[in-house]
């Protein structure tokens, strides 16, 4: 039998059976927060229609001023709960708002706005985190290709962080004392528990969700998912990762700006500030300005370098710009 590739033109009518009102138990609260996000937030959802298998979801969005159409595309949805951060909160911040919305459910998934989710895939996340008594579940990216994103990672470390500056995505197969990212083909071909792993797709299970509470707002953009994967290993929470469950994450759905490539590194000495000894983090704000100037050929990085010698012009880059939450949908 010849394999078809899943029809995700759903109309906003079909499979509203499954996207459960505010009042109403579910299996799944997702979460997603949009920005600019007009191309991609359709297709995730009639993505995750096609892809329930009898698996109760309430979809809660929380939309951080957008200017471009993902409003009205939104619209369409009148079962997808809709709310605005009242500004641009940041991707902590968003999710911070949506947490507020996510009424009775067993777990939360917090997915990107620019993910296309695999059949099964929301079925088999939730399986596994009841099978496996896993706090937190991640699933396999591929790219737009089909191949198979670098996702998983280390917690960040003084070497680590000289290890990326030094090589980044080359030498894949230095040893893991200096390599944050996680290359080893084998890793991603079976299942078992990881460290962290980047924050575009994770399902929590709603009693670690209730026990860490708010996602840190300080980052704003990048670091954040480190800083709440941290938390819940701290929190004696396992996190698991499963390539049974696949999504298709397009990535830069927002595009990225010489600011948020600076906020990226700014935020990864923001965090070892947070969770490290006043030297180590002298040593990784090193590493990290190294890591732009051995790449300062480029404008981006040459931005991050000059951003990353000037502590007093950190206020500069991207951060919340309102809080006042106000709805934008029904209910």
């Amino acid at each position: 039998m010849t394999a078809q590739t899943p029809d995700l033109s759903v109309s906003p009518a079909a499979g509203r059976e499954s996207f459960v009102g505010a009042d109403q138990p579910a299996d799944i609260a997702v979460i997603i927060v949009t920005y600019n996000s007009a191309a991609d937030v359709g297709p995730l959802i009639a993505s995750l229609r096609a892809a329930l298998h009898s698996v109760r979801i309430r979809v809660v969005v929380v939309d951080n001023g957008s200017t471009d159409d993902t409003v009205s595309v939104l619209a369409k949805h009148s079962d997808v709960i809709v709310r605005s951060s009242g500004g641009n909160y940041g991707y902590a911040g968003g999710i911070n708002v949506a947490l507020r919305h996510v009424g009775q459910a067993r777990s939360i998934l917090v997915l990107n706005p620019d993910l296309v989710v695999g059949p099964g895939s929301v079925r088999e996340m939730l399986d596994c985190l009841e099978s496996t008594g896993a706090g937190l579940i991640v699933p396999r990216l591929l790219d737009s290709h089909g191949v198979p994103q670098a996702s998983l990672r280390r917690e960040p470390t003084v070497l680590r962080t000289f290890g990326e500056a030094l090589f980044g995505d080359r030498a894949k197969r230095r040893p893991g004392w200096l390599a944050e990212t996680v290359y080893d083909h084998e890793s991603y071909g079976r299942a078992h528990t990881v460290e962290w792993a980047t924050g575009a797709a994770l399902l929590i299970d709603r009693a670690l969700a209730d026990r860490l509470g708010d996602w840190d707002e300080r980052y704003f953009l990048y670091s954040e998912e480190t800083d709440y994967f941290r938390r819940a290993r701290n929190a004696g929470a396992i996190i698991w990762y499963t390539p049974a469950a696949t999504l298709t994450h397009r990535q830069g759905g927002s595009g990225v700006s010489a600011g948020q490539s600076a906020l990226m590194s700014v935020n990864r000495v923001r965090y070892a500030e947070r969770h490290s000894t006043p030297v180590a983090a002298a040593l990784v704000h090193l590493a990290v300005t190294l890591h732009a100037a051995l790449r300062s050929h480029r404008a981006t990085d040459r931005y991050a370098l000059a951003i990353l010698l000037d502590r007093r012009r950190w206020g500069d880059l991207p951060h919340a710009t309102n809080t006042a939450a106000s709805p934008i949908g029904p209910a």
